[in-house]
């Protein structure tokens, strides 16, 4: 969520600010307008506000007050009025990076993985998804994503119409509930907006809580999925047999009980991207990417691609983990000149990423789908330090997958090649960080 704040708090401290109860949130009424002016800092709060809505004793009003003040959550009228929450990140865990569009009020998720965690107590819940330019771009193209409710999967599709409401909630008792949206398809098709949230009046959304570590994962077709879900060497790249949920990222976030943000695009490197004919791939680079929101051939909003929206890194992550040199192989090969060309660039990725992450320890791994450039990365790290002076740094390498693991699409690594994978990882992780 960053530096927003929830806009839900009880009866009683509304009344003592003097304002009325209402159950539309972010719609035209004085008292959402008053919020909303003091979640944004547009208003100071007096002392006297300050001590009534400072529930955690902190002397400020943040974002843990307003997530206490869900438990005595109270709204006035009929429960069967309907509360739209747009925007929708107002009052959601934003998984990743996301982008907020104001004049469509749309949260839109271009990355793997990206989207949205929140908790309601009601009886009705649903939420409106919006397609990009590559909706009609079939099981290729379309953006696949996943609804979770109360920890199970509830929904799993691709999104080909450009808008569509999910009733994920209709039922006659109100209860507490958990759902997630999340994009299981990388950025390089299509992007997905989520543009609101309805639920039943007296029903309240807030978001999970953040864990306390987050790890962003840097890296290419392996960190996005790429084919996980069709364990056969053909049928080509498919938005529809990604699934970042099943990678070593995301289980190794899991693992850890930690957040995350994945970075990755297929094909991309840190010299040259994927490449058939042996020359240098300048077209599908990671580095150029790292500070945007995402990279895509669709767009959304009409003319927005994620690739020209610029990343603020307002919140540094708690841990760096940097998986990229599969694609690099497809230049390099053997030939030592090119393979030190990598470690340069390597070494100048990682001066940029350390600019933009200042604490953050960094990990760099290789090795799922061939060891060609693990000594490469490793020299890379070696001269990183040297030259910086920076040791919070360090690297590992995978074991490459064998073949009584099986091969997913373009032989790439299975759900059980990730699984030990991410085992590996999660472990250096604990013994190094002591997480």
């Amino acid at each position: 969520m960053g530096k927003k704040a929830l806009l839900i708090t009880s009866a009683a401290v509304l009344a003592a600010l003097g304002l009325a109860a209402s159950p539309l949130l972010f719609g035209k009424s004085k008292t959402t307008d008053k919020l909303s002016a003091y979640l944004k800092g547009t208003e100071k709060f007096t002392e006297k506000e300050v001590a009534l809505l400072d529930m955690d004793g902190n002397g400020k009003i943040d974002r843990m007050d307003w997530i206490k003040a869900k438990y005595s959550a109270v709204f006035g009228g009929d429960s069967d009025v309907m509360q739209v929450y747009a925007p929708v990140e107002t009052n959601v865990k934003l998984l990743g990076r996301t982008y907020h569009h104001e004049e469509s009020k749309t949260t839109w998720c271009s990355l793997s993985g990206t989207g949205v965690h929140f908790l309601m107590n009601g009886s009705k819940c649903s939420v409106t998804l919006v397609g990009d330019s590559q909706h009609t771009g079939g099981e290729a193209n379309a953006a696949r994503y996943a609804v979770y409710l109360d920890g199970a999967l509830w929904k799993d599709a691709q999104l080909t119409t450009p808008t569509l409401e999910l009733e994920i909630l209709n039922t006659d008792t109100a209860a507490a509930h958990e759902i997630r949206i999340i994009k299981l398809s990388e950025s390089g098709n299509s992007a997905l907006g989520i543009r609101d949230i309805t639920v039943d009046g007296n029903s309240p959304i807030i978001p999970v809580a953040a864990k306390a570590h987050t790890i962003e994962f840097i890296g290419d077709s392996i960190t996005c999925g790429y084919g996980v879900d069709l364990e056969q060497t053909g049928g080509g790249f498919k938005t529809l047999t990604e699934n970042v949920t099943r990678t070593y990222a995301y289980q190794t976030a899991l693992a850890l009980d930690a957040d995350y943000s994945m970075v990755s695009f297929s094909g991309h490197g840190i010299l040259s991207g994927y490449t058939s004919n042996g020359q240098k791939n300048q077209n599908q680079l990671v580095p150029p990417l790292y500070d945007k929101l995402g990279s895509s051939y669709g767009r959304f909003e009409g003319t927005l691609q994620p690739q020209s929206i610029p990343w603020d890194f307002a919140a540094e992550p708690s841990l760096i983990v940097i998986n990229l040199g599969t694609n690099d192989p497809s230049y390099t090969g053997s030939d030592g000149t090119r393979m030190r060309e990598y470690a340069d660039a390597y070494v100048a990725f990682l001066k940029d990423v350390r600019a933009k992450n200042p604490n953050a320890p960094i990990l760099c791994t290789l090795g799922i789908m061939g060891t060609t450039l693990c000594d490469a990365m490793e020299l890379a790290v070696s001269d990183y330090t040297a030259q910086t002076g920076d040791t919070n740094i360090s690297s590992m390498r995978f074991a490459a997958q064998l073949a009584e693991d099986g091969y997913a699409v373009d032989w790439h690594p299975t759900a059980a090649t990730h699984n030990k994978a991410a085992a590996v990882l999660t472990e250096y992780i604990r013994n190094w960080l002591g997480w």
